[in-house]
């Protein structure tokens, strides 16, 4: 399928570069829903935007809670704001779970690519005991001589692909709103905007 840069993203890479100097501006909130039907929302790290292509990158741990949720209900949607210029961006979308079971030679180029271009610091965590589960007074930390710079990525690491369907934009400063709304045709995507009221 034809994939075109939309404006939503040219928005969004805007407000990535006049936030820049926040650390916090590279976080947003990932929100899914359980198995049980219960929403469940956690802060996540953007990776960047698969080559290309509007799809955004979040790396995880394949033994987080998220990648129960994302196996039985495999959409999510974003929140982001950015406090220096008041904007927020909610982002709603299928999501595509990569792990190291997957059985397309692409995805795991993909996610190899994404584990190769976290610091060795983030490569650890995956390392590390299970997510979620009560944490053992004599656990071992992990130290970075426990990792092999050029191996591969461990079976822990997963990597994350949001393809967004609706945009919701917010700019609090200027008081405009705009939604943005994905359409397929003959195999070609188009996005629609339109103002909203704030």
């Amino acid at each position: 399928m034809g994939t075109v840069t939309t404006p939503w993203k040219q928005l969004l890479l805007n407000s990535l570069n006049s936030n820049s100097h926040l650390r916090h501006s590279t976080y947003f909130q990932l929100a899914t829903i359980s198995p049980s039907g219960m929403p469940a929302n956690r802060t996540v790290v953007f990776r960047g935007f698969q080559e290309t292509t509007n799809k955004i990158l979040i790396n995880t741990d394949c033994r987080s809670h998220k990648i129960e949720d994302l196996n039985h209900w495999p959409f999510a949607e974003i929140c982001w704001y950015f406090t220096d210029t008041w904007e927020q961006f909610r982002i709603n979308g299928n999501v595509d779970v990569i792990d190291g079971s997957n059985a397309d030679p692409v995805k795991l180029q993909q996610r190899e690519k994404a584990w190769f271009a976290s610091s060795p610091k983030s490569r650890l965590q995956y390392l590390g005991p299970n997510p979620g589960l009560p944490s053992l007074l004599d656990q071992p930390t992990q130290d970075s001589s426990s990792l092999d710079p050029s191996a591969g990525p461990v079976a822990a690491f997963c990597l994350l692909v949001l393809d967004p369907n609706q945009v919701d934009y917010l700019n609090l400063k200027s008081n405009e709103r705009i939604t943005f709304s994905r359409k397929i045709a003959n195999e070609e995507i188009s996005w629609n905007s339109e103002k909203v009221n704030p």
